[in-house]
């Protein structure tokens, strides 16, 4: 546990990636298997069950600490971070703990289903007994709030530089669900022997914003122009008479997307379809409101299947007949995928419809229009691009449309977490509604680090309540926000919820009786319905 603890500080206070890559190397090449195993697990956000409940956790530091229940709320409410809230309340002790980081995590396993008091029992042995540093560590570990600087993209870098492997076969053999193969990373990714889990999806192909003139660009005729789909990115997997879903985040969705199991019939062994999961009904396809019914039940009921059907919108064929085609360029690929969507001759695949384009300038006329489309945007695919691993510049682009705005008035403000706990970064905003403000959204993010000092300064300045960690503060901040869809929602006071909101810019051009008003956003829910 020691070594990963300083594995963490070293992470958490570089910021350059040459840095955080090579004390990674270093770990990985001395540490032992186990723990190399689940430090990766760590780092790429492959942790367990959080095993104690966020109240029972404060309850017992409040007791351990010897300070009132109060004073800790106070405390967590200035830190804004709760492992390190309770790092710094729990007396230092002599660091008696010299446990691997396996043992760790081997009993944050075997505690989950423990009485209440063994779970109690169990944290007051390591709160005594860890030093302060590997304390704080421990205490991310069980809040599930462990995160650093590191993208699962840069482990799998350190990960080829320290086993001699390349980049895009570590990041292919590390993805799913690894948990049940050998805890030895080495012979995971050196080993010819391994069993192949039949179920294991490829690495996604991910594109960056276009932020190049279109002059920088090959001719347009070189260049595949798709629709940007507004769903799940997923990869359906047809291997050994079986079909497996995956999402993006590599979170297995077999179960609850049910409708794609027919496809073990329709398609040959050896299958593997990347493409976006989507709501679709009537010839047209539904809001991503409406997805959210299927994401969040692990139940599907038969109303909710008829309701909310899904299909695939096909993009792209990554493996034909049980080979790996990532290496052919995306013309020979999309015409594999033709025959394949074409032969299956189902409606849950779609063959995403390929644009035509004869200029850069027609480009952004189908961009607008891609909106009314219920999309959110376009995709430039260069027609030589084999498929890459990750997020990768110049061969694929997303060029988004851009979003709808509203302005609002900041009511409440929250402090954030981790480096932003001495700061309100967390914004509730309001609209009128029939002469009152009505809160409707939150923002986190889209001001710069001097805006949010700024804004922070203004807040304690302005406080006309406090409500524990929240404050309530005049109506005078005025906020363009921006957003990429807006839907009904009777759990919101103001009947409305939008989809990514983010600060866009701060109006100070503007006062609180100029903002939008419920109506306004009525109406845009009404134009896009």
């Amino acid at each position: 546990m020691k070594a990963f603890t300083e594995l963490y500080s070293q992470l958490d206070q570089s910021t350059k990636t040459n840095d955080k890559v090579s004390a990674m190397v270093t770990y990985f090449t001395h540490t032992h298997a186990a723990d190399a195993f689940w430090a990766f697990a760590l780092l790429t956000g492959r942790r367990p069950k959080r095993p104690v409940r966020t109240s029972d956790l404060k309850l017992w530091a409040t007791e351990l600490a010897q300070v009132p229940y109060w004073l800790f709320e106070e405390s967590y409410s200035v830190v804004g971070d709760l492992a390190e809230t309770i790092s710094l309340l729990i007396p230092l002790q002599e660091s008696n703990t010299h446990k691997s980081l396996t043992e760790v995590m081997n009993e944050i396993i075997a505690i989950q289903l423990k009485p209440d008091e063994e779970k109690k029992q169990w944290l007051f042995n390591f709160w005594n007994n860890f030093s302060r540093e590997e304390l704080f560590v421990f205490n991310k570990l069980i809040t599930g709030s462990f995160r650093v600087g590191v993208s699962q993209q840069l482990v799998f870098k350190a990960l080829s530089k320290t086993y001699d492997v390349d980049e895009r076969v570590v990041a292919h053999k590390l993805m799913g669900d690894i948990s049940s193969q050998n805890l030895d990373l080495k012979e995971l990714l050196l080993g010819e022997t391994a069993s192949f889990d039949a179920s294991k999806p490829y690495p996604f192909y991910l594109a960056y914003q276009l932020d190049i003139p279109f002059s920088e660009l090959d001719d347009i005729q070189y260049w595949q122009i798709e629709l940007k789909y507004d769903g799940i990115r997923g990869q359906i997997i047809v291997r050994n008479n079986q079909v497996h879903v995956w999402s993006r985040g590599e979170e297995l969705m077999t179960d609850k997307f049910i409708e794609f199991d027919i496809l073990k019939s329709l398609l040959p062994n050896g299958t593997v379809l990347d493409g976006e999961i989507l709501p679709f009904k009537d010839n047209r396809i539904l809001s991503f409101n409406e997805m959210q019914k299927r994401i969040g039940r692990k139940n599907i009921s038969k109303k909710t299947l008829a309701d909310v059907p899904l299909c695939m919108m096909c993009y792209d064929l990554l493996e034909h007949n049980g080979e790996d085609i990532r290496q052919m360029p995306l013309y020979e690929r999309r015409k594999l995928l033709e025959t394949v969507i074409n032969s299956a001759d189902t409606s849950v695949l779609k063959l995403s419809p390929v644009l035509d384009c004869y200029s850069w300038e027609m480009l952004d006329v189908l961009r607008n229009e891609s909106k009314t489309l219920g999309c959110e945007g376009l995709m430039l695919k260069h027609k030589e691009s084999i498929y890459e691993t990750g997020r990768r510049r110049g061969k694929w682009w997303k060029w988004k449309v851009d979003p709808y705005t509203v302005d609002a008035v900041l009511i409440y403000a929250q402090a954030g977490h981790g480096r932003r706990a001495n700061l309100y970064t967390d914004y509730t905003f309001a609209i009128w509604d029939k002469g009152e403000l009505v809160p409707f959204t939150k923002a986190y993010s889209g001001l710069t680090d001097k805006e949010l000092v700024e804004v922070d300064a203004w807040i304690k300045k302005n406080t006309i309540e406090k409500f524990g960690p929240v404050r309530s503060v005049k109506a005078e901040l005025v906020f363009e926000i921006a957003f990429e869809g807006i839907n009904a929602s009777p759990r919101h006071k103001s009947g409305i919820a939008l989809r990514f909101p983010r600060i866009a810019r701060w109006r100070k051009d503007k006062n609180k009786e100029e903002i939008n008003t419920k109506e306004d956003l009525l109406q845009l829910l009404n134009s896009v319905s």
